[in-house]
Parts: C-alpha cells; structure tokens; sequence
C-alpha cells in the first residue's frame, strides 16, 4: 500500500505539491445511484415532481459540483476542468437512478475527486427535489470506475 500523500513528517495536512510532476490528460469516471420508491420513479418520468425536471436539474448540479470540489474538499487543488459529463438514468427494473460522471482535465493532477463529487451533488439534488414524496431514498454504490493519466497510468475497478 501506498504512503498516504496528505500528511507531512509531522502528521500536519498538507496539500501534496504536484509542481514537480508531467501535465498529462487525465480522466476519470464515477458511478452512483439514488433507490427510491416504484411511485417515486414514476414521477419522476411523468414530470410529477412540483419542483421541475428532476434529472435535468441534478445533472446541472452534479457538473456545477465537480467545478466547487475544491471548495468542499480542503486538500484537494483548484483544476481548469475540460470536461464534465454527468448521465443520469432511469432505471425501472431496479428502482433507481443510475448516476455517471466524466471529468477531464489536462494538468499535473487527477479528477477522481471532481468525477466522485459530481455523482454525490447529482444524487442528493435528485433526493431534495423528491424527498416531500420519497423520504426512504438511499443514496448508494458511489465508487470510482475508472481513472486514467498521469504517472500511475490506467486504473479500472475490478
């Protein structure tokens, strides 16, 4: 395993210094999903949430939460992001929405931070414009998928 990057010799936090490294292209993908109630979905799908179109809303607030991530994550560097997309999908069989996020940036750092914080900001936008119908919603599976770029290269979940 890895030593952890944010920590100096003292234990103090530390924004890791990435002046040294390769600009490169990087990505990454991250994948979530908010399970809620069959009517919920169905509501969902029919326009029936009073405060607008849920899936349009949450895929500007998951793109607008990977450009503030540095904003919520203390340690994390401010990046001129290329690119931010955000799918969100019904899907029936499971009672869920199934939520993605792409990020890319060329940089001397990664996305994941960006690619994981547009999925959780899409998810809880879609369980505030739902929760007066559907308070049992959880909001769950948010994992990286995959990153790639800079000096660690490719990186797939298994």
């Amino acid at each position: 395993m890895s030593p952890l990057t944010h920590f100096d010799e003292s234990g103090n936090a530390v924004m890791v210094d990435v002046s040294g490294k390769d600009v490169t292209d990087r990505t990454a993908v991250a994948i979530g999903s908010v399970r809620m109630q069959p009517e919920t979905l169905r509501r969902i799908l029919d326009g029936g949430i009073k405060k607008g179109d849920v899936l349009a809303v949450a895929q500007l607030a998951g793109i607008m939460g990977a450009k503030r991530t540095p904003d919520l994550i203390p340690l994390c560097h401010p990046l001129a992001l290329t690119s931010v997309k955000l799918l969100l999908t019904v899907n029936e069989p499971g009672e869920k929405i199934d939520i993605e996020a792409l990020c890319r940036v060329t940089g001397q750092t990664g996305v994941e931070m960006e690619a994981l914080t547009a999925v959780t900001v899409a998810a809880l936008t879609v369980y505030d414009m739902c929760k007066a119908i559907d308070r049992s919603m959880v909001i769950g599976e948010i994992k990286l998928m995959r990153k790639s770029g800079g000096r660690s290269g490719t990186w797939d979940a298994a």
